[in-house]
């Protein structure tokens, strides 16, 4: 958050940590903004696409699919959450514009334990 705070020009990280653990938005409609941005700005016929695979190192057990895992980020089995991302680049820029988490099977056969760290359903 500071980081992002001081490139923003605040003073605190506190309005951007707001934004992004406590404000009620729509990230599929904000993701879906976001890629008819970037392809309005960036679109190009030679872009390509990058997908990228990102361990989360992580001390508990109770963020959404973390347990002990093989992880590309440590190089070696650790506690983490795996995300996915995808990156638009061409000669006039880059973006991520699309991510998903990567939820074991341990998860998603464990009803409750997903209840529990809010994944819905679907």
């Amino acid at each position: 958050g500071w980081q992002l705070a001081e490139w923003a020009g605040h003073a605190t990280p506190d309005g951007l940590q707001y934004l992004l653990s406590r404000s009620r938005w729509d990230a599929d409609s904000v993701r879906d903004d976001l890629q008819q941005y970037v392809a309005d700005q960036l679109g190009d016929e030679d872009g390509v696409l990058i997908v990228d695979d990102t361990g989360f190192i992580k001390k508990g057990t109770t963020s959404a699919g973390v347990q002990r895992q093989y992880s590309g980020t440590a190089g070696r089995t650790e506690n983490c959450q795996i995300g996915v991302f995808a990156a638009y680049a061409t000669s006039r820029g880059h973006a991520l514009v699309d991510r998903d988490l990567y939820l074991p099977r341990s998860w998603t056969d464990d009803r409750d334990r997903c209840q529990a760290a809010h994944i819905p359903d679907a």
